[in-house]
């Protein structure tokens, strides 16, 4: 069996809200307080077919396309983010497989992950983190592999994993990888430990791996030697898709929470879904959501056409949707207030306990805020200040354009570093003026045409932005700093262009060329692009939260396209 599309998957896993689901909320819940790993529903998940979602098809999986992946992860993780780990952790080697592996390698890998098992990747060290190039973990000239890897995902459980280790002294070429087949490692040469506990996302398999004068076998090497944290570096930007999936799935329920709460709790005469303060609070929730979702998805459609802009639009986008999912998670608690911070009780009370725990966890799973920055930092000039290169229509609509087919997805194309003009803002001055063009016919969306106006006044400046914080006496974080406005504004970009390529069809509920959702999502966009509180864009924001209570309502998934949900169980408002 293999589920084919998220409703599918809603249907097989039952509603959520009740309380004898073994794929239900309660049930995450009670796995979080014993810090259990969710056995029973990644087992669920295998017998649907779930884990071959993101396999290629010559492994024998049912990847398709990656929007149709992250809306399935999304919805499975909205019922318990750890069945991401539980079952998809093995992407990041795969993915690496995909691109240096031999076909031995693949083979071992599919016939692995086809059965359900896992494929570590080692990759980082306690001792160093992020800094990839002080990793000591070293493979010898004589094959001899000795260290200790952490957080390696499913380490405890997996029957293979890919590793890289250094062979050489110094640089990004310093790393090769080998697959090893932990099947046929010999008694003392591989300790598998837990890692150290995390507040969040309880009970996954987090764990280090030391080797011990591991001799690693003949034909387990992956790759050219040197090339191991290219590969790996090329991977993560697949992998940071996934982990979009589990921030959204988080922020789906968190948002749901708060409006469930908000219909029904009552202040004096008025339930709080209409009285001032909190409404404003739950349409900066909504804005960030739709922000959140509108980033994704098109960067989920984009890998298929544009990997080569992925070294900077992936972790842009993470960046853009952790942000956002960790502000709305916080703005709902706010909302929901004494009822946020219970563990137990109802109203989802002991479940927002987990989604606040768990967004943070999420938020930095694959690289910390900082980290994530960096890691494209440098690149942002490249794309800002190269002059406005031509983008292909043709590939702009295949990204934005929802009903549009996508190319074949194919990693080989994925690069370290981004050449020429971003596709998304180089296209912008063009797409804001046909929007603003379109706008104007509509007085009420005056206020919306002037936010386009302003994201291609605040684009049309990263340039001198990023000039100015590589000039002489810059602010040492100048550049990091940029790279932060740059992935708000390529959010904002992006909806611009989602918006043009789609107005005839109903997003996020809402009627075919409605530009309340487009407004509220660049109110929020612009307003963290300067660093501002998103709350001072006002009325602006509300009718993100119109759409979101309307897709409630509906018993719809929050996302620009509908997706029923199992139940459609609402209290009465």
């Amino acid at each position: 069996m293999s589920v084919r599309d998220a409703e599918e998957l809603e249907a097989l896993l039952g509603d959520p809200a009740d309380d004898a689901n073994p794929y239900g909320f309660a049930a995450a819940v009670g796995r979080d307080e014993r810090d259990a790993f969710p056995a029973e529903f990644c087992a669920e998940l295998a017998r649907a077919g779930f884990h071959l979602n993101y396999l290629p098809k010559e492994w024998g999986g049912t990847f398709e396309a990656f929007d149709r992946s992250l809306t399935l992860v999304r919805s499975a993780a909205r019922r318990d983010v750890n069945i991401m780990p539980g079952t998809m952790f093995s992407i990041i080697a795969a993915t690496c497989l995909q691109l240096h592996g031999s076909v031995e390698h693949q083979q071992l890998a599919a016939e692995v992950l086809r059965g359900g098992g896992a494929v570590g990747f080692a990759l980082t060290e306690s001792a160093h983190g992020s800094d990839l190039l002080a990793n000591e973990v070293a493979l010898s000239a004589d094959g001899v592999l000795d260290g200790e890897k952490w957080m390696v995902g499913l380490g405890l459980r997996c029957e293979a994993v890919y590793v890289v280790a250094r062979t050489g002294a110094r640089g990004p070429g310093a790393f090769s990888a080998v697959l090893l087949d932990l099947r046929d490692v010999p008694a003392g040469q591989l300790e598998r430990l837990p890692a150290a506990a995390t507040n969040g996302m309880r009970g996954i398999d987090l764990a280090r791996l030391r080797f011990t004068g591991l001799r690693v076998p003949d034909g387990a090497r992956v790759g050219r030697e040197g090339e191991g944290l290219e590969a790996a570096v090329k991977a993560q930007q697949a992998v940071r898709l996934m982990s979009m999936a589990g921030s959204l799935g988080i922020a789906d329920s968190a948002v749901r929470i708060a409006l469930d709460f908000a219909a029904v709790r009552k202040v004096g005469r008025t339930v709080l879904a209409s009285s001032p303060w909190p409404r404003r609070e739950l349409s900066v929730a909504a804005a960030a959501l739709l922000a959140a979702d509108v980033s994704a998805l098109t960067a989920a459609r984009g890998v298929h056409v544009v990997p080569e802009a992925f070294s900077v639009w992936a972790p842009a986008a993470k960046h853009v949707v952790a942000e956002s999912c960790e502000e709305l998670v916080r703005r709902a608690g706010a909302v929901l207030a004494t009822r946020s911070v219970l563990r137990e009780g109802e109203g989802g009370a002991g479940l927002f306990q987990k989604l606040q725990r768990d967004t943070a966890v999420v938020r930095v799973i694959d690289a910390s805020t900082l980290a994530n920055l960096k890691s494209y930092a440098g690149q942002v000039p490249t794309l800002t200040e190269g002059g406005a290169a031509a983008a292909d229509p043709e590939a702009l609509s295949a990204v934005f354009a929802l009903d549009a087919g996508l190319p074949a997805y194919e990693p080989e194309r994925l690069d370290m570093f981004a050449r020429g003009a971003d596709p998304v803002l180089a296209a912008l001055p063009e797409a804001a003026a046909e929007v603003s063009a379109a706008l104007a016919a509509d007085p009420s969306a005056a206020p919306v045409a002037a936010l386009v106006e302003e994201l291609a006044a605040a684009v049309a400046g990263l340039g001198g932005l990023t000039r100015a914080a590589r000039g002489p006496g810059a602010d040492p974080n100048a550049l990091v700093d940029a790279a932060e406005r740059y992935a708000w504004l390529h959010a904002a970009g992006c909806a611009v262009h989602l918006w043009r390529a789609n107005r005839d069809r109903p997003l996020y509920g809402t009627e075919p060329g409605s530009a309340g959702w487009l407004g509220a999502v660049l109110g929020y966009l612009l307003a963290r692009a300067d660093g501002t509180d998103p709350r001072r864009r006002g009325a602006v924001l509300e009718p993100a939260l119109d759409a979101a209570l309307a897709l409630r309502e509906s018993g719809l998934l929050f996302t620009a396209l509908p997706v029923r949900l199992a139940s459609n169980r609402r209290e009465e408002s």
